[in-house]
C-alpha cells in the first residue's frame, strides 16, 4: 500500500506519528493510499524551519521572487495533465473539470509574476518641514492554508501564489482526502527556484489545524471549507492575534424572469448545479423561477437535460459529465437530504438515489435530482447539500425572489437571467451577496479582482487572491523622517564669525 508523507525543506519525508488515514478512489470505494498525520512536534519543526528560511526570502527582490511564479506556471502547463490525474484519482472529477480546477489555480499564479507592481508603497515629499513620508509593504512572516478536498489545485494555487509572492513562507495543510496534488505543486515549485522550506506541505487532521491556529510563529490563516468550521478557526485566530480569511458554505441562488431566455438558463443551471456533483461552493442550488408559467415552462426544460446526464469514473471519457462524490459518508448525506425533502412535502421530480453504476457498485456516486415546489422551511433548502442536487423555490415577483436570497444565511454567490437590463442592474446593486452573475451561472471572479462572499460564507475582512490577497499577505509599515539642513553646505575651512 503506498503511504503519502509531507514535503519538507525541499523533499517528501516520510511520516513519524504512526498515525494514518485512508485515502480513497471515489469511484471504487477502495484504499488507494496511506496518508502520514502529523504529529505536534513534526508541524513545529516545520513551522520553525520555515521561519528561517523566510527570512532570506523576504530580503530577496520581489522581481526575483516574482521569476519563480513565472518559472512555476510554466511548470505547471507542461504537467497540467499529470495534475488533471492526480485531482481526478483522488477527488473523483472527470478529466476536464479537474484541467478547470488547475487552470483557475495557474491563473493566480500568473497574476503573481505582477507581484512588484502590487508590493510598491507609498510616499510623500515634504510633508512637513525637512520631513518625507513613505509607506512600505512587508511580508506578515510565516502564515498557513488549509484547503478543502474539492479544488485539490486551485484553491492551494489560491493560496500559496501571493503570500509566496509577498515573501511569506507558508505552511499548507491540504485535505486530508485529496492530498497528493498539493504535493506535486510543491516539488515544482522546488523546480521553479523556490528555496528549501519557504513552502512546507504537511498532512493532517484537526490536530494540524489546532497547532497552526495556536502556534505563535504562525501570523495569518487562509481557510476554505464549511462554514461551523471556517467560524471556529476565524475565531479562535483571531483570539490568538492573527490575521485570518475563512471562507465557508454556501446555498446560492438563480432567479430566473420571464423574459429570460429559457434554454440559456437551463443550460445554466445543468452545469453550475450538477457539475462536479455539485461539490463547488459557487454551485447553483436553487433556481428561483418568477411566475408559474416561467417555472413549468423551466422544469419541462430541465427534465429531459437531466435524463441525459452521463455519470461515471473519469476513466470512462471526457463526455462524462460528473464523477462520484468525495466519501461515503457524503454520499449518505445527500441521500439523507433527498429523503428528507420527500418527507416535507418537496415534489421530486428527478430522483437520483437509486442510481447504480455497473462495475462500481462501491463507488460514491449519487444520481441527478430535481426538486420543486422547495420552500425555505425544508431541510433541503437551509442546508448546503453539496451533492448533485438543484431544488425549485417558486416566487410570485422579482421583489420576492429577491428577498428570499437575502433573507438566506449565506452569500457566496448568486445569479439572475434576464432580458432587462434595469432588472439586472437593480439585482447587482441591492442584492447582499458577496458575487453576482447576469446571465453568468458562476460568477468565481477573474484573478486579478478578488474572490469573497458575505454573510455566514466568509469571515475577516479581505478576500482571496487578486489586489486583497496582497493587502492580507502584507502588513504597511510608514516611515516619518526628517533630514536637517545645511549638511549638503559642506565643511567650512574659515572660522566663523559668531551670531
Amino acid at each position: 500500500m503506498k503511504e503519502i508523507g509531507h514535503w519538507i525543506n525541499g523533499k517528501m519525508v516520510a511520516g513519524t506519528s504512526g498515525r494514518f488515514a485512508d485515502v480513497f478512489n471515489p469511484a471504487t470505494g477502495e484504499v488507494q493510499a496511506k496518508l502520514a498525520l502529523a504529529s505536534v512536534e513534526e508541524l513545529e519543526y516545520a513551522i520553525n524551519e520555515a521561519a528561517k528560511a523566510q527570512v532570506k526570502w523576504a530580503a530577496t527582490n520581489p522581481q526575483r521572487r516574482a521569476r519563480v511564479m513565472m518559472k512555476f506556471a510554466s511548470l505547471i502547463n507542461e504537467n497540467m495533465d499529470k495534475l488533471a490525474e492526480l485531482v481526478s484519482i483522488e477527488h473523483g472529477k472527470t478529466l476536464p473539470d479537474a484541467r478547470g480546477d488547475v487552470q483557475r489555480g495557474l491563473e493566480v499564479v500568473e497574476v503573481c509574476q505582477g507581484a512588484p507592481a502590487m508590493l510598491k508603497g507609498e510616499y510623500t515629499d515634504n510633508a512637513g518641514p525637512g520631513i518625507d513620508l513613505y509607506a512600505m509593504r512587508q511580508p506578515l512572516g510565516v502564515v498557513a492554508g488549509i484547503t478543502p478536498f474539492n479544488f485539490p489545485a486551485m484553491i492551494p494555487l489560491w493560496k500559496m501564489a501571493p503570500a509566496l509572492s509577498c515573501g511569506n513562507a507558508m505552511i499548507l495543510k491540504p485535505s486530508e482526502r485529496c492530498p497528493s496534488t498539493s504535493l506535486l505543486l510543491a516539488e515544482l515549485l522546488q523546480q521553479a527556484g523556490l528555496p528549501d522550506g519557504v513552502l512546507q506541505v504537511i498532512n493532517g487532521d484537526k490536530l494540524a489545524v489546532d497547532t497552526l491556529i495556536d502556534n505563535e510563529t504562525i501570523q495569518g490563516i487562509g481557510f476554505v471549507g464549511s462554514t461551523p468550521i471556517a467560524q471556529y478557526i476565524y475565531g479562535r485566530a483571531a483570539t490568538n492575534g492573527k490575521r485570518a480569511q475563512c471562507f465557508g458554505g454556501a446555498k446560492n441562488h438563480m432567479i430566473i424572469m420571464p423574459d429570460a431566455n429559457l434554454d440559456m438558463a437551463a443550460d445554466a443551471l445543468i452545469g453550475a448545479g450538477y457539475g462536479a456533483a455539485g461539490e463547488r461552493c459557487m454551485a447553483i442550488s436553487v433556481a428561483v423561477p418568477v411566475g408559474k408559467e416561467t417555472a413549468d415552462r423551466l422544469i419541462a426544460k430541465l427534465v429531459p437535460k437531466i435524463e441525459k446526464l452521463k455519470v461515471g469514473p473519469y476513466t470512462a471519457g471526457d463526455d462524462v459529465d460528473y464523477g462520484p462524490v468525495i466519501t461515503q459518508q457524503a454520499k449518505d448525506r445527500i441521500l439523507g437530504l433527498i429523503n428528507s425533502g420527500v418527507d416535507e412535502g418537496a415534489k421530486l421530480v428527478c430522483d437520483g438515489r437509486d442510481f447504480k453504476l455497473q462495475g462500481y457498485e462501491n463507488g460514491y456516486f449519487v444520481g441527478p435530482s430535481l426538486f420543486d415546489e422547495v420552500t425555505p422551511e425544508m431541510e433541503i433548502y437551509k442546508q448546503e447539500i453539496f451533492g448533485p442536487v438543484l431544488s425549485v423555490v417558486r416566487q410570485d415577483s422579482y421583489e420576492d425572489a429577491l428577498q428570499l436570497i437575502m433573507d438566506n444565511d449565506y452569500g457566496n454567490g448568486t445569479a439572475i437571467y434576464t432580458a432587462d437590463g434595469d432588472t439586472a442592474r437593480d439585482f447587482a446593486s441591492r442584492v447582499n451577496v458577496g458575487m453576482v452573475g447576469i446571465n453568468f451561472p458562476i460568477p468565481v471572479p477573474l484573478s486579478y479582482y478578488s474572490f469573497g462572499g458575505w454573510k455566514k460564507s466568509a469571515f475577516g475582512d479581505l478576500n482571496q487572491y487578486g489586489p486583497d490577497a496582497f493587502k492580507f499577505y502584507t502588513k504597511t509599515k510608514t516611515v516619518t523622517a526628517r533630514w536637517f539642513s545645511g549638511i549638503k553646505d559642506g565643511a567650512a575651512l574659515n572660522f566663523k564669525a559668531m551670531d
